[in-house]
C-alpha cells in the first residue's frame, strides 16, 4: 500500500513544453524545452536536461493536442537519474480559458485510459 499524497490522478502523458525560469521578483531568466511524463489538473511531472531547485517558479507553455496553454507553477519535487531530471510542478496560476482546455484534456485522457489506469495504477512519487 502506498501513501498517495496527490490531489489529482496523473496518467502518463508525453507532451512537449517550453519553460522560462522566473525569479522571486518576477524577472524572466533561462528559457528551455522539456516534456511531460504525466499531467493532471493541478500539475505535471516534466523531464528536463537540467535540474531545477525546489521552490523555483516556472512559466510554462504546454502543448495539449492542438492547443497551447500557459501556466505558472513551482517545483515541489525533483529527482535525477542517468543525466535526466524530473521535476514535479504544482500549478498556482492558470487562466480560466486555459483551465477549461486542461480540464477537457485530462478528462478525455482519463475516459480513454480508465481501464488501463485501474489495472496499472501509477506509483506514488510523493508530490
Amino acid at each position: 500500500m502506498t501513501s498517495e499524497r496527490r490531489r489529482y490522478i496523473r496518467p502518463e502523458a508525453l507532451n512537449l513544453l517550453d519553460y522560462i525560469v522566473v525569479d522571486e521578483k518576477g524577472r524572466q531568466g533561462e528559457y528551455s524545452m522539456a516534456r511531460t511524463l504525466n499531467i493532471s489538473k493541478g500539475g505535471i511531472l516534466m523531464e528536463t536536461h537540467r535540474l531545477l531547485p525546489l521552490g523555483q517558479q516556472v512559466m510554462i507553455t504546454l502543448g495539449l493536442e492542438d492547443q497551447l496553454i500557459d501556466v505558472m507553477g513551482r517545483i515541489v519535487y525533483a529527482t535525477s537519474s542517468s543525466g535526466r531530471h524530473q521535476q514535479g510542478i504544482e500549478f498556482f496560476h492558470v487562466s480560466d480559458n486555459d483551465k477549461r482546455i486542461l480540464d477537457t484534456y485530462v478528462t478525455a485522457f482519463h475516459m480513454l485510459y480508465a481501464g488501463d489506469i485501474a489495472k496499472h495504477p501509477l506509483p506514488s512519487t510523493g508530490y
